[in-house]
């Protein structure tokens, strides 16, 4: 799996672990249901200013190897 499918399905489970659906996490991290979709799905090209702030909200940290 590469590293932004593995970003990708990390974020997916921890937002349905934590039993938000797609438009609770989007408003919660100031963005938008479309923008959280991109970004569970790897696909599109959201900014790394919405993926920082969605996995804030899950609790996630994103590092840099």
């Amino acid at each position: 799996m590469g590293d932004v499918a593995a970003i990708a399905e990390g974020i997916r489970r921890s937002r349905k672990d934590a039993g938000l659906t797609q438009e609770d996490l989007a408003h919660l991290a100031g963005t938008s249901e479309r923008t959280v979709r991109a970004i569970e799905t790897g696909t599109g090209n959201p900014s790394l200013q919405a993926v920082v702030a969605v996995a804030n909200v899950l609790g996630l940290k994103l590092a840099v190897a």
